[in-house]
């Protein structure tokens, strides 16, 4: 993970960079289209400065690329260097990433099956809150993966770990917008 002050910098020189390309796209926008470019760029800058190294990054630019007009714009905010920029990290990075996450998981089911034998003879009243709470846990990971950009091809440990990093990268983002509206605020006082 990247320190959160280069991450800070890396994030606003491609942001500016992506709404200085896009604004010469168009000269007359209505609202939410500026919106719109505004909110991309932001998604775009935070996930190439992330270097597609993080499974979040690369689904929002993917899903930004499969749109027809958002292509253009992802690729001007990219720059022409990246043809596939989806392709930014290596296949033996991914298998490297995807065996450490297999056996995590794989550990976790065997301490689980362990702990299963051991508390054959429980109680049925602790069944019944045990089946509650993984109801609970299964649900709120459902929801969790609608949340997280590419969440819903995860397993549960990687999804954990992508989320912790998609929730710096966003509270980096807000800092950044808040820096960059206050300063605008500054610039236009008397």
């Amino acid at each position: 993970m990247c320190p959160h002050s280069s991450l800070k910098q890396e994030f606003l020189k491609k942001w500016i960079m992506g709404l200085q390309r896009c604004s010469f796209s168009k000269k007359n926008m209505s609202i939410l289209e500026r919106k719109k470019t505004i909110k991309l760029s932001a998604d775009i800058a935070m996930a190439s400065a992330r270097n597609g190294t993080t499974r979040w990054s690369r689904a929002l630019i993917s899903n930004a690329s499969k749109d027809g007009s958002d292509n253009r714009l992802v690729q001007q905010i990219l720059g022409p260097e990246s043809n596939t920029p989806v392709a930014a990290i290596t296949n033996k990075a991914r298998t490297r990433r995807a065996l450490v996450c297999k056996k995590i998981v794989k550990r976790s089911r065997r301490q689980i099956r362990r702990r299963r034998r051991k508390c054959v003879a429980a109680a049925p009243v602790k069944a019944v809150t045990s089946s509650i709470a993984k109801h609970l846990v299964r649900k709120r990971t459902q929801v969790l993966k609608t949340l997280i950009p590419g969440g819903e091809f995860m397993d549960e440990i990687c999804l954990i770990e992508e989320t912790l990093d998609y929730i710096t990268s966003l509270r980096v983002q807000v800092d950044v917008m808040r820096s960059v509206a206050s300063a605008s605020v500054r610039a236009s006082e008397p």
